[in-house]
C-alpha cells in the first residue's frame, strides 16, 4: 500500500477521531473536570475507535497485524502521545486560560497526530518477527 493511500486513511480517520477527542474535551473540561482528565478522557475514547479502524482499514496488509502485539505497541505509543498531548494543552491552560487551551488544543493534536502517524505505520501494526 502507498504511503499516500495510508495518509489519506489515517486523516479520515484522525478526523473521526478527532471529533470524538476533542467534542469530550470541551464538553467535560466546559461542565465537569478540569482540562487535563477532560483531555486524557477524550483522547482515549478517540484512540479506542482509532485502533481498531486503523488497524482494520488503513493499515492492513500481509506484512500487518491486529493482535496483543500491536495492541501493546499501540497503548505504549498513545501513552507517550497522550503525555505530550495533554502537557502542551496543560501548560496553555496554565498560562493562557482554558479558553485558548481548547482553542489551540488541535495544534497539539496535529503534532502527536503526525509522530502516531509514523509510529502506527513503521511500527505498531507491523507483524511481530
Amino acid at each position: 500500500m502507498t504511503l499516500r493511500r495510508h495518509a489519506m486513511s489515517y486523516a479520515a480517520i484522525g478526523l473521526v477521531q478527532w471529533l470524538v477527542e476533542y467534542g469530550l474535551m470541551v464538553v467535560l473540561s466546559r461542565w465537569v473536570m478540569p482540562v487535563e482528565p477532560a483531555n486524557v478522557i477524550g483522547r482515549l475514547a478517540g484512540a479506542v475507535l482509532g485502533f481498531w479502524l486503523n488497524g482494520k482499514w488503513t493499515f492492513a496488509g500481509d506484512d500487518t497485524h491486529v493482535g496483543r502485539h500491536a495492541a501493546a505497541r499501540f497503548v505504549a505509543m498513545w501513552l507517550a502521545l497522550t503525555v505530550l498531548n495533554t502537557w502542551i494543552v496543560a501548560a496553555i491552560d496554565d498560562r493562557y486560560g482554558l479558553g485558548l487551551a481548547q482553542l489551540l488544543k488541535p495544534g497539539a493534536d496535529l503534532v502527536s497526530g503526525g509522530v502516531g502517524f509514523l509510529l502506527s505505520r513503521h511500527w505498531v501494526y507491523k507483524k511481530a518477527a
